[in-house]
């Protein structure tokens, strides 16, 4: 039980590496120990989480996050998973929408869990989706939404008829996306389900009554009209 569970950090995020041979509920165990000890010196930083050693369950997966959260004061912005490359490309777009101080602190839910055909959730808050946005699916907001996945299904932005408004995706291909009272325009009609070489985070914006999607730079955040 000693190293059943090791934690590391790495830039904005801690990998946890789990004992693969003991049971569940021990570990579970571990996790709360681990977590209250060092819950001082976390405070209320927001993380990202990798889990690593031990092949989770999505039931599993909820319960180490649960009693993670039970036992500390992090605020998980989400686990990563196996595509090394989109995770650094993501955690990177994070740190580039200074994630952790302006749509953390605006943030109003967070929601865990995919999306599905028929499924749809609506927020007077902002609100960021730890999961995918599947075909027929449909996420509303007031405010802004953050994708931890992929949308493509339906999002719309920006209800409260206020300025500055956007969506952001890890791959963003969506059915319909609106922002306020702007639809997003494409020339080209989009694959649901089609596999693109390279995964890049975007954002959705209104400039001159226009909604625009870009890949998400640091330049392109600095001069956002928001």
């Amino acid at each position: 039980m000693k190293n059943a569970v090791i934690i590391k950090s790495f830039p904005n995020g801690l990998s946890i590496f789990l004992d693969s041979e003991i049971p569940f509920s021990q570990l579970l165990n571990e996790i709360a120990v681990k977590f209250s000890e060092s819950a001082n010196f976390f405070k209320d930083a927001s993380m990202v989480l990798s889990f690593e050693g031990r092949v989770l369950s999505d039931q599993e997966e909820r319960q180490l996050v649960d009693t993670i959260s039970a036992n500390s004061r992090l605020n998980i912005v989400c686990i990563m998973g196996k595509d090394e490359e989109t995770d650094r490309n993501f955690v990177k777009a994070l740190q580039q929408l200074s994630f952790h101080q302006d749509v953390m602190e605006n943030a109003g839910q967070f929601y865990k869990g995919t999306l599905k055909d028929g499924q749809i959730l609506e927020t007077e808050n902002s609100i960021i989706v730890l999961g995918d946005v599947y075909p027929g699916a449909c996420i509303i907001s007031s405010k802004d939404i953050v994708v931890l996945g992929g949308l493509y299904g339906q999002a719309y932005a920006g209800g409260n008829g206020e300025e500055g408004h956007f969506v952001v995706a890890l791959e963003m291909s969506p059915e319909k996306l609106k922002i306020g009272d702007f639809k997003y325009k494409t020339s080209e009609k989009q694959s649901k389900w089609s596999i693109k070489p390279k995964i890049q985070p975007k954002i959705a914006y209104v400039r001159d009554a226009r909604v625009f999607m870009e890949p998400i730079t640091k330049e392109l955040l600095n001069d956002l009209p928001f």
